[in-house]
């Protein structure tokens, strides 16, 4: 039995299929490089990266951090994945480009084809019908249900053009997060909504014989797994092997970010029926007993060889924050270091270029990196961070020709999901000491415990780590839209030319 929220990391908006013995879920990465992230599992349970599904998505200067411009918020939403005849295609709109992105893949580790259809789909799902006709569902309390060409190039021509569901009850979010099936010979729209008398998200499902037809339907999954009213909603269904069905839902649970929940379901009179609770256990057949999976978060040492044409491919639980700078980092110039050289002058964290991140784990984790700071300007920060918009860190400052260890802080009394932390104000700092060794082992802890958020951090003097500043109070926020991650940063805020070294990443999940 493994528990159940799956993963306790950020992994929203799944979408999940089977191909054969083999389950492949994508979510959300928003502004982080490479993105559309593709999981791969045996069980359901247990899961490891299969694939980044690019690079790049668009060298705009927005995403590469250029200045303060910035896609916080933006970004990949919301993916669809299917496969089809051989070929995998991952569609999903980018709210910053406002495009509509389709990848193709004959291979699940690439190479993946880019195109664009012609239009702007919110939180869509694909759909290859029997006929071979393709059809694309989307959108925010009207759902419609567009027929593309068949090379998914932009709308048919005469094609099906309609609205299947609207939301008519009192809500604070309409019906969105679409995900489209046909089985056996019925079609299915699941979508989620927060309706007034309910406060919370939950599942919906729409059923019609055919896509000319009737939808309908009503909620069929409302929990919170008893945490702070918070429902359990939107994700793809999947089938095993042996014919058992589940969904793969997500839960909003604060600052650690969006996720993972399995819930079984089965069909009665052809209408999908939910457990009525999420189990908080939960154990799945695996197609292939006794495999073993690669850490969705762990350590490095930052020894790396070029591949042969001379690219360089962290560790698959690596991502960055926006695109990088591939002329301002290495792991390669000095092995067992990843260093980063200051390019611009930033006002704050959010506008450091080339922050490499993993993922915060609940129940609590930590990130431990050693830190040399020898080659830092004077104005440059350098350390260890919690990046989310409230975000704190530990870092040496250059200033005036001397060294400190500072702890600051991005804070905020709102503790809504709403306002934006995102602009020119640079974090207050809440404790500073001298230091005379350019070099120094850090230590950051976040704990996620029932929603407590909050984020610790210490620096080693010896055998003892000593606490620096203040225990600092993480707060989910829109205007990121994504949990709070672990991240190695550098920037400078008087002259560029500043380089910083990182060695020796440990990355601890603790109970």
């Amino acid at each position: 039995m493994s528990n159940n929220p799956i993963i306790w990391a950020d992994y929203p908006d799944p979408d999940i299929i089977r191909v054969y013995d083999t389950y492949y879920m994508i979510s959300t990465t928003m502004h982080f490089m490479p993105g559309g992230t593709i999981l791969r599992s045996y069980d359901l349970v247990h899961w490891e990266v299969a694939t980044h599904v690019y690079n790049i998505l668009e060298d705009t200067p927005e995403q590469k951090l250029e200045g303060e411009k910035h896609i916080y918020g933006k970004g990949m939403w919301a993916a669809s994945l299917r496969y089809h005849k051989g070929k995998f295609y991952v569609c999903f709109v980018a709210n910053d480009t406002h495009k509509t992105y389709l990848f193709t893949a004959d291979n699940i580790n690439g190479p993946w084809k880019k195109q664009i259809i012609e239009g702007f789909y919110h939180d869509a799902s694909l759909l290859f019908d029997d006929d071979e006709r393709v059809y694309i569902i989307y959108g925010n309390t009207e759902i419609h249900l567009t027929e593309l060409k068949s090379d998914l190039s932009g709308p048919k021509l005469g094609g099906i053009d309609r609205i299947i569901v609207k939301d008519n009850e009192p809500h604070h979010l309409g019906y969105e997060g679409s995900h489209f099936y046909k089985i056996n010979g019925k079609y299915y729209a699941f979508f989620i909504h927060i309706l007034k008398s309910k406060g919370r998200r939950t599942e919906a499902c729409f059923m019609a014989d055919s896509l000319e037809g009737e939808f309908t339907g009503e909620d069929v999954f409302d929990d919170d797994m008893e945490y702070h009213n918070s429902g359990v909603a939107q994700g793809g269904i999947v089938d095993t092997p042996d014919g058992k069905w589940y969904s793969m839902l997500f839960q909003d649970h604060g600052a650690v970010g969006r996720i993972p929940v399995l819930v079984p379901l089965h069909f009665e009179n052809k209408f999908p029926v939910f457990d009525v609770k999420a189990p908080k256990y939960i154990e799945v057949t695996s197609t292939r007993l006794g495999y073993e999976y690669k850490p969705l978060v762990g350590n490095d040492d930052f020894i790396y060889g070029a591949d042969e044409n001379g690219k360089v491919h962290l560790k698959d639980f690596w991502q960055w924050n926006h695109i990088p700078n591939d002329a301002l980092w290495s792991v390669t110039k000095k092995p067992g270091t990843y260093s980063i050289d200051s390019g611009k002058i930033s006002s704050n964290l959010n506008y450091a270029v080339n922050t490499l991140t993993q993922r915060t784990v609940g129940p609590a984790c930590e990130a431990i990196v050693t830190l040399d700071g020898s080659k830092l300007k004077d104005g440059d920060y350098a350390g260890l961070c919690l990046l989310i918009s409230s975000y704190g860190f530990i870092a040496l400052k250059r200033e005036a020709g001397k060294s400190y260890l500072v702890m600051s802080a991005r804070t905020t009394g709102d503790k809504s999901i709403f306002g934006n932390l995102v602009d020119s104000k640079p974090a207050e700092e809440y404790e500073r000491i001298p230091i005379a060794s350019h070099k120094v082992t850090l230590k950051a802890y976040g704990n996620f415990k029932d929603g407590k958020d909050e984020c610790e951090f210490y620096y080693q003097d010896g055998e003892t780590w000593n606490k620096l500043g203040i225990t600092h109070n993480l707060v989910w926020k829109m205007d990121q839209f994504v949990g709070g991650r672990f991240g190695l940063f550098m920037y400078s805020t008087k002259e560029v030319g500043g380089t910083a070294e990182f060695s020796r990443f440990r990355y601890n999940i603790l109970n």
